[in-house]
């Protein structure tokens, strides 16, 4: 059976799907997006997740089914507009089958844009899946470990081709 993956902005009528998205997410898998143990996702902050401009906010979503399954977003640094934040998490169940990749293309392709010139994420040590995503997508990158994590500092224009 072939599921449809559509990838799309984030709306603010996805709340309800944030909403169910977020038991679907591993302790651990909240764990790496969060860096600290989250167990309550109040909907004041699903709406901050789900309500974003585009421009200075952006976010992506897959979507299988009706249900999203990933995320991938940016926020611009106060006072650095061309300098963004990333962050992406995809639910356990559909992690490994390329999500996080599609959801990173399309989010550095409207970061490039909008703009944004510089993407910065921080990203646990032994994150390997991240760290090689963001390895492939961003071969310049530059990984500056301290404490258990990585701070990661990428080129947008150096993104890698994507190869379908």
């Amino acid at each position: 059976m072939d599921l449809e993956v559509l990838t799309r902005p984030v709306r603010p009528d996805d709340e309800p799907r944030f909403v169910r998205l977020w038991p679907r997410l591993s302790a651990e898998t909240r764990y790496r997006r969060f860096h600290a143990p989250v167990h309550r996702f109040p909907l004041s902050f699903v709406r901050r997740l789900v309500v974003v401009d585009h421009d200075l906010r952006e976010a992506v979503v897959a979507e299988i089914g009706g249900e999203v399954v990933g995320v991938a977003r940016y926020d611009r640094l106060p006072g650095d507009p061309a300098t963004a934040e990333l962050a992406v998490v995809v639910e356990d169940a559909w992690q490994g089958v390329g999500l996080g990749r599609q959801l990173l293309t399309e989010l550095l392709r409207l970061a490039a844009e909008r703009g944004v010139r510089t993407l910065t994420a921080t990203v646990q040590a032994d994150n390997e899946r991240m760290l090689g995503m963001l390895r492939r997508l961003l071969p310049s990158a530059r990984l500056v470990a301290e404490d258990g994590v990585y701070a990661v500092t990428a080129a947008v224009a150096d993104a890698a081709p994507v190869r379908r």
